[in-house]
């Protein structure tokens, strides 16, 4: 009778001991999941952007005082949580002095690292125009960064360059606007146009 009353003891006091171990871990996951549920929201909440302007334009100036590069679109959406701005139909029109006017277009672009760099997507077109004895250029590409402070520009997508009557095709490209130099990488092709009769 004894043994009897101490084995239902132990059995009770086992399924009150797990009882309690179950309600202690469902609590204590029901606090996990709010915790981790007021986390996202919080994370949703950083990425909301602080303000958004629509057709704006950005003029930086020069250290000489002078207009160097103008960036603008038709939307431009900026989030602290990164300090980037996402732009909409972007435009950079490099007015640096001594070289011609350069206009960047693309479908979309994002501006960071401290307002030095932009990242333009799909559909982008560089339009130079002529001067001296360098004649226009269009090159095109799906992706280009840009650090309009430094005059310069790249991309590891395939690159297309029009001038003068020749045409470029590489696998990525590098140039420098201050320099005037273009460096092209992987394989490609140039086609030349044919000479001019005497």
């Amino acid at each position: 009778m004894r043994k009897e009353r101490t084995a239902h003891r132990w059995r009770l006091g086992l399924t009150m001991t797990a009882g309690v171990l179950v309600a202690c871990g469902s609590f204590w996951l029901v606090q996990l999941l709010n915790r981790s549920g007021d986390a996202m929201q919080a994370d949703a909440k950083a990425n909301e952007p602080d303000y958004i302007i629509e057709h704006f334009s950005a003029v930086r100036m020069g250290k000489d005082g002078k207009p160097a590069y103008i960036v603008s679109g038709d939307k431009l959406v900026h989030r602290p949580v990164d300090d980037a701005s996402d732009i909409e139909k972007p435009v950079v029109r490099n007015m640096g002095e001594g070289h011609p006017p350069m206009d960047i277009h693309a479908t979309r672009g994002r501006v960071d690292e401290n307002n030095t760099r932009v990242t333009l997507k799909d559909n982008v077109r560089v339009d130079r125009e002529a001067s001296g004895k360098s004649a226009a250029m269009v090159m095109t590409t799906q992706s280009m960064t840009v650090y309009p402070d430094e005059d310069r520009m790249e991309t590891d997508q395939p690159v297309q360059v029009l001038q003068g009557g020749a045409s470029m095709t590489a696998q990525g490209m590098r140039a420098n606007n201050a320099t005037r130099e273009v460096h092209l990488k992987g394989r490609g092709s140039i086609v030349l146009p044919p000479k001019a009769q005497p």
